[in-house]
């Protein structure tokens, strides 16, 4: 096998497939990345059992062929080669090494052989669908965070993503849960998705899906069986496993009957929760919300380390009310706001809470309160 390919089509392609791999492995083949050069281009494979990602770059080929190589050795290499270089990768089988050239610079590699190498099982999609990348981005940043990381539950160590009905429409919809809180994000149901079983998409599955959705312009294939899913873009597919396992009816936490609301600006109570829990203990970084007519404080009392008190002019007419949540929480929450004003309806201080962005129903978050 002999290549040569431009050196910023090789480290996208490259640092993409090293992400993937597991860096603690008892496997040394998942640490390598399968290359196959053919035709007019070159396929670089990475997986760590659980997903597979497949980068194909434009490249001119001389000799075809396949080898696998260590993901993180060439990314080293190739991220620490001058912008512009033209790079030559040439394998020797018989010596199993494979060299890297570009410039004056040469690298002289171990191969493993490509036979050992596992590819994921090709899988009947049940659904197969596109999608524009903002609507995915969308869906999954703005649940992802709500993620648990708790290894024991762990079919809440995802984003569920399924149809769900939606005052008489059917929307795509993703949710995430921690049990402390949880986000709900829906969107527009596309063509083709409306038999889709529903899925729970792994944390890590998840943030390397982020890395294909920064074009706005590209169309994400989306394909969707009982057991995997696919995502793919132009020159790159993602397939992972999902979570064996059941969500939570989550419709049971989101509160129906909350009519205490307070309109702020997302920005400014961010700031000010971020302002006050400063001196919040680490452990708990409990703020105490206090409501009273179109006048929102928060305050922080932490008797190891001080206090801290912000007054903030909101949209509030309803009886007073005291309640507490977690500084952490509440920041994230009112991160993923894009409009203006976020909307929070309270029942009383031992009930969960609900927030969206305004009037759109399409983002909707729930957090639980604490004992301050």
């Amino acid at each position: 096998m002999k290549f040569s390919i431009e050196r910023a089509a090789l480290l996208k392609a490259v640092a993409q497939a090293q992400s993937v791999v597991e860096r603690r492995n008892t496997i040394p083949i998942l640490a390598n990345v399968l290359i196959e050069a053919e035709g007019d281009q070159v396929s670089l494979r990475a997986t760590d059992l659980d997903i597979e990602v497949v980068d194909i770059a434009p490249a001119k080929v001389e000799r075809a062929g396949a080898t696998t190589i260590s993901a993180v050795t060439l990314h080293e290499i190739v991220r620490k080669l001058p912008d512009g270089a033209l790079v030559t990768l040439t394998d020797d089988g018989a010596t199993g090494r494979l060299t890297v050239e570009a410039g004056r610079s040469n690298f002289t590699l171990a191969t493993l052989p490509k036979a050992d190498f596992p590819i994921m099982a090709s899988a009947e999609y049940e659904a197969n669908f596109a999608c524009p990348a903002p609507v995915l981005r969308r869906l999954f940043d703005k649940s992802k965070f709500a993620i648990s990381t708790e290894e024991t539950r762990y079919y809440l160590n995802g984003v569920y993503m399924h149809v769900a009905d939606a005052e008489g429409r059917q929307v795509l919809r993703c949710v995430a849960t921690d049990g402390h809180r949880l986000a709900r994000i829906d969107a527009d149901l596309p063509d083709g998705a409306a038999n889709m079983p529903g899925v729970i998409v792994p944390r890590k599955t998840v943030g390397e899906l982020r890395k294909l959705l920064d074009d706005d312009d590209s169309q994400i294939a989306v394909s969707v069986s009982e057991t995997k899913v696919r995502f793919a873009a132009p020159g790159i597919t993602l397939t992972s496993k999902v979570i064996d396992g059941t969500f939570p009816d989550y419709s049971r936490v989101i509160p129906g009957g909350n009519t205490r609301k307070l309109e702020v600006d997302a920005s400014e109570f961010a700031q000010a929760v971020d302002r006050v829990a400063t001196v919040s203990s680490e452990r708990s970084r409990a703020v105490k919300l206090t409501l009273g007519d179109d006048k929102l404080v928060l305050s922080v009392n932490a008797p190891d380390s001080g206090a801290a008190e912000e007054e903030l002019a909101v949209a509030y007419s309803d009886d007073a009310l005291d309640i507490g949540f977690n500084a952490k929480y509440l920041l994230e929450i009112a991160s993923q706001v894009d409009r203006e004003n976020a909307v929070f309806l309270f029942n009383s201080s031992g009930d969960p809470t609900l927030m969206r962005e305004g009037n759109d129903a399409s983002a909707v978050y729930v957090v639980m309160p604490m004992r301050v």
